[in-house]
């Protein structure tokens, strides 16, 4: 969290947080959230009270500082070319074990025009696999600061919303069709709040 903070800091970078009296402290989470910016990762590191690690692309761990950073952090990264689910499974489990909630940007890519894009089913089949509540995060500004295909940024102010916690259905053999339902679920959470905060940026 310290150089989370303090890249927030150094670029003037501001952020006010909503929601976090919905979350109970000590309980692991996995947090879904939109992605507008690589600052997204420091916003959200710098303001939720937890041991986190992220779930990202490859590509992510090549940025630089930033991915350097997660890197050496034992964040976990996947190579959406030839992914491991099950590799990536026991990863998962490996950090849950450890009291570690993790964090996933379930579009894949980052919003060019802050539109919440489509959230891929993968991520949130292994979430009902691990039987992990399930917390919606809205970024709203980050893209602003440092918009895609650019290392400059911009002093700004940034928004985070914790929504309520969802609790997935316990299935013994989840499927596709079930992690979509879930998805789908999430993204509306998650898009009505960009929506609604956009609209006054």
């Amino acid at each position: 969290r310290a150089w989370s903070w303090l890249i927030l800091k150094t670029t003037g970078v501001h952020v006010t947080v909503e929601g976090l009296e919905r979350i109970t402290p000590g309980t692991t989470y996995v947090f879904v959230s939109n992605h507008q910016s690589i600052y997204d990762i420091p916003v959200i590191f710098a303001s939720l009270p937890y041991q986190l690690r992220i779930i990202a692309k490859a590509s992510l761990a090549r940025f630089p500082v930033l991915g350097w950073h997660l890197k050496r952090g034992g964040h976990l990264f996947v190579d959406r070319d030839n992914p491991d689910r099950a590799g990536i499974l026991t990863r998962w489990r490996a950090l849950v074990k450890d009291g570690l909630s993790l964090i996933i940007f379930a579009e894949g890519t980052r919003s060019v025009d802050g539109v919440v894009g489509r959230f891929k089913a993968g991520s949130f089949l292994l979430a009902l696999e691990a039987g992990l509540p399930i917390v919606p995060l809205s970024v709203v500004g980050t893209r602003h600061v440092m918009q895609k295909g650019r290392l400059r940024t911009e002093p700004g102010n940034v928004e985070l919303i914790v929504h309520d916690p969802i609790y997935p259905p316990h299935l013994e053999h989840p499927g596709v069709r079930d992690a979509k339902a879930l998805a789908d679920r999430v993204h509306a959470v998650v898009a009505a709040s960009v929506d609604a905060r956009a609209a006054h940026e």
